[in-house]
């Protein structure tokens, strides 16, 4: 096994290190976020940095990257206060990824893509139709990380959109079933399959599987 300090991280070229960091933390959700300007231009990015902060209330953040790497999406939420996480799956995971690249403003990524924006009554923010779990947000607060300029954003989910038939009716949603993937480094995309679940954990209980 080999290891690695610091100096040696450091050392690394450019792109080798970003590919390294990003696959050392594991598999991540990755999703769509969709915003539209004050103009009504709308917009797409793909995001693998979102995470669960808390239930009640719902609140889900992500991290986006220094303004001048990735200005629209933050841009619009601000301008807003509104925007959609959507799932993303096999039929259109190369759309997804190429919603990565650096479009101009104005240029929606849906067009140049080839997804589709759909919109919710009294939702400004696009939601993708090609997703079969998506929910949209209003924005709680902007959290800057001082150490590389990026930003924590957090929102509260006000709307789902859903396929019935992934929710157990206990809530758990088998994203298996929803054919949802995951992300590792900036650019593998992988299907997942449910190993098992447990029961609620307790000291000195062994934990029974549940499905």
């Amino acid at each position: 096994m080999e290891s690695y300090t610091t100096s040696h991280i450091e050392s690394w070229e450019r792109f080798y290190r970003a590919n390294f960091i990003n696959s050392l933390t594991g598999f991540k959700s990755v999703n769509l976020i969709g915003t539209v300007n004050e103009l009504g231009q709308t917009n797409l990015g793909i995001f693998s940095s979102i995470v669960h902060i808390g239930s009640n209330p719902p609140l889900v953040g992500y991290i986006n990257r220094p303004v001048k790497a990735a200005p629209h999406t933050l841009a619009n939420i601000q301008a807003t206060g509104v925007y959609t996480i959507n799932h993303i799956h096999p039929s259109f995971v190369q759309q997804a990824h190429q919603t990565s690249a650096k479009y101009e403003a104005g240029i929606s990524e849906f067009g140049e893509v080839g997804l589709t924006p759909e919109f919710q009554e009294n939702i400004p923010a696009p939601f993708v139709k090609e997703s079969r779990i998506k929910y949209a947000l209003s924005l709680q607060q902007i959290i800057p990380i001082e150490l590389n300029d990026t930003f924590l954003v957090i929102g509260k989910i006000i709307s789902i959109q859903i396929d019935s038939d992934v929710v157990s009716e206990d809530g758990f949603i088998h994203l298996d079933k929803a054919t949802s993937i995951c992300s590792n480094g900036i650019d593998g995309y992988y299907t997942t399959e449910l190993i098992k679940r447990y029961s609620y954990a307790k000291p000195g209980i062994q934990p029974q599987k549940i499905s």
